[in-house]
């Protein structure tokens, strides 16, 4: 109504309104001209009703019966041009029935052409349907396009937020925040006590506005799973257009994890995005990680923080690395500890399984380490390695813990995992060559002690390398050594001879040894690195 009234084919009528000024808000679907009383019943609600008032009764009670009929089958707003049967105000009994069934009045102190107000209305009509037909097409064509590509849930709420102009939260059934975006707004405002608000907010059907809240709720799932709520803060009614909006999202996010089925749950890939972006300095503010986190049931303040990795062996089966992660989350669950686990670079060479634990002061770090280590290792024996950085006391520090944990499941990875979990120092020489294998002078300690030997196994295709590490790593038990090259006692003897004469290196010298030992160390890095990159 309050838009009818802008219009200029009304606005040449002088209007005035004299009831009803609180329900201009109130649509108007179609325009009606009638003169007679008793229209009600050809009417089905939304009309905006003209009339000059030429027929209108004198009776109040049945000018209150009029208004009272309009009311119920519910249309827009009356507007009454004077001139003809009122000359320059309206009866007291209509008015006072119109303010008492909320009905807007509009009088007219000029005559305008009815015929215009209603092409200018209609029009009017016509083209917000255009323009909500082409937003609707609009629509359609993005999501159609995110679940063509499998978007992620960060991604399609993203897009929600963006279309919609209002902050964006998709929940678990457990009210933990899966993806948000809060678009200009804060974070961290908006998540906070997210839980306790979200619960509180329980719309009716599957789609619904909470008033209290300002709250536009739907449900997320299909074939009768549901496993989640999109969420809109719109703050006020919604449009049908944010209707719209949230239906179409919430059928998106449903589809893309019903065709992605061996992909990560939605709550892994949102732990992960939380990883991924601590570890790339994507958070400018350490609160907004923690609300984040906070709204995932994990709590970060006041914490001490724990990166942990877990990666299979080398030569073992990569496997499904959402499934180690999905067993790693039910490990910290089953030990009680809070923790965000997400995969990250899947499909890379450095794919791997990020757990960021979060300890009470007196957790046992020790303790906890060996309760997750051992559940993991009952589901995949010794294919996969865990290792853990340093305990940090700040958000900020969390990077450095991960950084640490990956430097040392690259060492542990290509040993045979005999150990439940690693730590820094259970790497002891391989993991300080390890960490110095880019230096330039570790490089040319390995080519002056082996280069004659790569040389020659390159020309001739031979594997003395091999037979210098297998003697090497049996602590120079020849008997032992030759076993394990399946070769015979005098094979290997004539071969440790020959490497003696390519290297002019005396075998029984304990210091050559283990100079030798820790050339291979260091080549061993130095290879794995070009292996993996």
């Amino acid at each position: 109504m309050a838009d009818v009234l802008q219009l200029d084919a009304v606005r040449r009528g002088q209007p005035r309104v004299v009831a009803g000024a609180d329900r201009l808000g109130n649509p108007v679907r179609w325009v009606h001209v009638a003169e007679v009383t008793d229209i009600a019943h050809l009417l089905h609600g939304g009309e905006l009703v003209l009339t000059t008032g030429i027929a209108l009764p004198d009776d109040p009670d049945r000018l209150r019966a009029y208004i009272a009929d309009l009311a119920e089958v519910g249309v827009s707003g009356l507007m009454i041009e004077l001139g003809r049967r009122y000359a320059r105000s309206l009866p007291r009994a209509l008015l006072a029935a119109a303010e008492e069934h909320g009905l807007p009045v509009v009088m007219l102190a000029h005559e305008p052409a009815f015929v215009d107000i209603t092409e200018s209305v209609h029009a009017r009509i016509l083209q917000d349907q255009m323009a909500e037909l082409r937003a609707s097409e609009r629509l359609h064509e993005i999501f159609t396009q995110l679940s063509v590509e499998g978007a992620s849930p960060d991604e399609i709420v993203r897009q929600v937020a963006a279309l919609g102009g209002h902050p964006v939260v998709l929940e678990n059934l457990s009210h933990q925040v899966l993806a948000a975006d809060a678009g200009p707004g804060d974070p961290a405002e908006l998540l906070s006590a997210w839980e306790t608000r979200s619960r509180a907010v329980r719309p009716e059907g599957r789609t619904g506005y909470d008033e209290a809240s300002g709250w536009l709720v739907t449900t997320v799932g299909a074939r009768g799973e549901d496993w989640g709520r999109l969420i809109i803060t719109c703050g006020r009614p919604p449009t049908p257009r944010e209707t719209v909006l949230i239906e179409r999202a919430a059928t998106t996010l449903a589809l893309v994890r019903l065709l992605d089925r061996h992909a990560e749950s939605v709550e892994r890939q949102a732990h992960g995005t939380i990883i991924a972006r601590l570890l790339a300095h994507s958070y400018a503010d350490p609160q907004e990680v923690a609300a984040r986190a906070r709204a995932l049931g994990v709590p970060l303040s006041g914490r001490r923080l724990l990166g942990v990795v877990l990666r299979p062996c080398a030569g073992a089966a990569r496997g499904d690395l959402s499934e180690l992660a999905e067993t790693a989350s039910a490990a910290c669950k089953e030990a009680r500890v809070a923790a965000l686990v997400g995969v990250l670079e899947e499909d890379g060479p450095k794919a791997r399984v990020s757990v960021l634990a979060s300890l009470s002061a007196r957790a046992d770090v020790e303790a906890v380490l060996t309760e997750i280590a051992t559940r993991v290792r009952k589901r995949y024996d010794g294919d996969v390695v865990m290792a853990a950085g340093s305990v940090v006391q700040s958000v900020r520090d969390v990077r450095r813990s991960f950084l640490e944990a990956e430097q040392v499941a690259d060492v542990a990875a290509r040993g045979s995992a005999a150990r439940l979990f690693y730590r820094l120092p259970d790497l002891r020489l391989r993991g300080l060559l390890h960490l110095l294998r880019d230096d330039a002078r570790v490089q040319t300690f390995v080519e002056r002690e082996l280069g004659p030997l790569l040389e020659y196994d390159a020309e001739r295709g031979s594997d003395l390398t091999r037979v210098l590490e297998l003697y090497l790593e049996s602590g120079r038990n020849k008997a032992v050594a030759a076993q394990r090259a399946h070769l015979s006692r005098p094979a290997f003897y004539e071969r440790l001879r020959r490497i003696e004469r390519v290297l002019d290196a005396d075998l029984d010298d304990v210091e050559c040894c283990v100079s030798l030992h820790v050339a291979l160390l260091a080549l061993a890095s130095l290879r794995w690195e070009r292996s993996n990159t």
